[in-house]
């Protein structure tokens, strides 16, 4: 239930550069994936428990959208920004910093006195999480010896399976349990030690590590897509409370309109031999733009499912946040399944593992709008049948994607690539949000019961992944090999 970030590109050439082995390697890998299970914990945990801070802090219908999407815009905002920063300036020393900053940002979301200032911290955590992430896959190629990177590769796998498993359970139990009377608010508080540990470890056992060259951040560029991308999203997420009014949907060609001034500035720094965030060539690239798409509606869905799933499952038939979490599970479990399989297969079958992941995914979405369509309240095992069939299919396609549309790229291009198709699927799921959020929280306002509501979003997600598959067909037959 977590969207991956690129590992197939080729390792950095390194300036300052320390392999570690041993004991030490050990140590520095359980510091980067303890920070990478904070970042893919994250979005999970937040949706199993947004009833409860809908309910607490009087959040309205935009604010818990918000909470989702500011997160995931934050972070696609910041990975391809935040890679390069550690390039330059040394990945354990940005990997330092903007852990203790999501440190600090989530006891910020725990003391949250308002939803609005909740969102604004979730912004916070977001960009420093876009800052983190590119620095483990750095750290781990440019520090660990080759033979151990397949492994470490391998371990980060295993974290997002378990982080995948662990946040509905989590949030659930957390959320039920009011330890201290804090409620929702110890979903963010649990970050605190695990940063501290991977902080104390961190300054111990991590090496530094630069590029051998120092790029020139493409700042304009990146101010540009994260102020288009918000003027998309400010007038779906807010349209609804603001009355749908003229001026609104000003916003949103202004939006799309700063989309086309950002292509063609990227052109521009490319053509004066810059390094935009953006390759333009990539654009050129039939397999690379069909990836893109296919990422898009593959992982965009998945944040606004599971954020109107929690809402009907709390809020329209009555269960706990420990009992929403025992409904995820399945689906949690359905990924963990296959997707070993997945990655055993790629290399020979990746595409049509995409395509049946697809399908089997728009199939559970077709399962559970017969379960809630006339407004029924279906048992669990119904519920958990739906879900194990979407996890299934799932576990086909997210690990592998990334590497199937890379293997269309030129590798001189895999990293760029790696990077614009990590940043493209974090802003995708904000979009998602911000678009499947207002479905559903419509046809709760025009009177529909909860149930109603959730199967007005399920066709629209349905289609997403039967397009999907349609753009998956334009990929590469096979995977490439990731780092080793």
């Amino acid at each position: 239930m977590t969207t991956p970030t690129p590992i197939s590109s080729s390792a950095p050439t390194t300036a300052h550069r320390h392999q570690i082995a041993g004991r030490q390697a050990s140590l520095a890998l359980l510091v980067v994936l303890f920070a990478s299970f904070m970042d893919l914990l994250d979005v999970t945990i937040v949706t199993v428990a947004a009833p409860d801070i809908a309910a607490d802090l009087h959040a309205d219908e935009a604010q818990l959208q918000w909470m989702l999407a500011a997160y995931t815009l934050a972070l696609g905002s910041g990975l391809i920004t935040g890679g390069r920063v550690g390039d330059d300036y040394g990945r354990r020393r940005v990997f330092l910093v903007s852990l203790a900053c999501f440190a600090i940002a989530s006891a910020a979301c725990a003391l949250a006195p308002s939803a609005s200032v909740l969102v604004a911290v979730r912004m916070v955590q977001g960009l420093a999480g876009g800052f983190m992430v590119p620095q483990v896959f750095g750290i781990i190629r440019s520090s660990f010896e080759p033979a151990a990177r397949g492994k470490a590769f391998g371990a980060y796998g295993a974290v997002q399976g378990l982080a995948s498993v662990a946040g509905p359970l989590l949030g659930g139990a957390l959320v039920d349990a009011d330890l201290w009377g804090l409620g929702w608010r110890t979903i963010f508080w649990i970050n605190i030690p695990v940063a501290l540990v991977a902080l104390v470890l961190g300054a111990r056992v991590l090496p530094e590590s630069t590029a051998a060259t120092r790029s020139r951040l493409d700042v304009v560029g990146a101010a540009l897509v994260a102020l288009a991308v918000v003027l998309v999203l400010l007038p779906l997420v807010q349209g609804r409370d603001w009355g749908w009014p003229l001026w609104g949907w000003a916003l949103l060609v202004a939006g799309l309109l700063l989309l086309v001034v950002f292509l063609g500035y990227e052109r521009w720094v490319a053509r004066r031999g810059g390094q935009p965030i953006l390759n333009p060539t990539l654009l050129s690239i039939r397999p690379f733009m069909a990836g893109l798409a296919a990422a898009v509606l593959f992982f965009g869905t998945l944040a606004p499912f599971f954020l109107v799933l929690s809402i009907y499952l709390q809020t329209g038939t009555g269960r706990s946040a420990w009992g929403t979490g025992l409904v995820i599970l399945p689906y949690a479990i359905g990924s963990i399944i296959t997707s070993g399989a997945g990655v055993a297969l790629a290399a020979r079958a990746g595409r049509a593992l995409l395509v049946g992941g697809a399908l089997a995914l728009a199939a559970s979405q077709g399962v559970l709008w017969l379960l809630v369509r006339d407004g029924a309240e279906p048992g669990y095992w119904p519920l958990a049948g739906a879900m194990l069939l979407g996890g299934l299919g799932l576990g086909l396609g997210a690990p592998i994607l990334v590497n199937v549309v890379l293997a269309g790229v030129p590798g001189a291009d895999a990293g760029s690539a790696g990077g614009v198709l990590s940043t493209v699927i974090q802003l995708g799921g904000a979009v998602g949000v911000a678009v499947l959020g207002t479905v559903f929280f419509n046809a709760l306002g025009a009177g529909g019961r909860h149930g109603q509501a959730l199967a007005q979003v399920l066709p629209w997600q349905a289609g997403a992944y039967l397009l999907a598959a349609v753009a998956m067909l334009a990929l590469p037959r096979a995977a490439t090999a990731q780092d080793s």
